[in-house]
């Protein structure tokens, strides 16, 4: 093993979920993340599910200390959620920081993929679009509605990324502190959108790495009109300072 690999390897690493109404799923998705070869730390960011994803993270906690859990009042929103996962990330000294869903929707496999590209990129995205288009069970509606919000940021923002509204990817620790956290108020397709922006607009290095996107099995999509509506309008908003030249 080389001294460059070593000291990949030893980085602390934080993978941020975050959960409402998860039972189904976050048990198992904890174990094979934490079961991986890099043992990273998982963070849980719950926003009070009902069903008991909190609770159950807990209990898990209780035997696994590479599990944490950040308990929220309510449904306060993804953007917010990662928010508050990359403040905890910074405050605890991780090295890198992964954004995934709990779904099983991002394969916990591809984690380790991640890891090992971040060894020569500040951002590495997984994307569904890179090659081709590599997502399973979605309904056609779904898959254009994505393609084309992807296309469309390109168009308007200039940013050379084929899937602008991935919510799978990992971060170098110096691209989180160089960002206003206090300035992005996003959820949803915005939020990555515009986390990917701000990446790119202070030409940290990125990296689109191919994954295969497969739909959720288990529990309810968390996805609707707003979030589509607010991704719309972001677009504009992260552009518009760049064409009057108020960066």
């Amino acid at each position: 093993m080389s001294s460059k690999e070593k000291d990949v390897r030893s980085e602390k690493t934080l993978v941020i979920i975050p959960t409402y109404n998860e039972i189904e799923n976050v048990e198992k998705m904890i174990s094979t993340v934490t079961g991986l070869p890099e043992a990273p730390d998982v963070l849980i960011v719950d926003d009070n599910s009902p069903d008991g994803t909190g609770t159950k993270v807990k209990e898990i906690s209780i035997n696994n200390k590479n599990v944490h859990l950040v308990e929220r009042s309510g449904k306060l929103g993804l953007g917010t959620a990662y928010i508050e996962g990359f403040r905890y990330a910074l405050e605890r000294d991780y090295d890198l920081i992964i954004e995934m869903d709990c779904d099983f929707s991002h394969d916990p496999k591809d984690v380790s993929r991640l890891l090992k590209e971040i060894k020569n990129y500040d951002l590495v995205i997984g994307s569904r679009y890179i090659q081709g288009v590599n997502v399973v069970n979605w309904p056609l509606k779904r898959l254009l509605l994505s393609i084309g919000a992807s296309f469309y940021t390109r168009i308007i923002t200039g940013m050379p990324l084929k899937d602008a509204t991935s919510g799978f990817k990992c971060f170098r620790r110096k691209v989180i502190e160089s960002i206003d956290l206090d300035n992005i108020h996003s959820n949803g397709y915005s939020f990555q959108i515009e986390m990917h922006f701000r990446t790119w607009k202070k030409d940290f290095r990125i990296k689109e790495m191919p994954i295969i996107f497969t739909d959720r099995v288990d529990g309810n999509s968390k996805m609707g009109k707003a979030i589509v509506r607010e991704a719309i309008l972001m677009v504009w908003k992260l552009r518009f300072p760049y064409i009057f030249g108020k960066k």
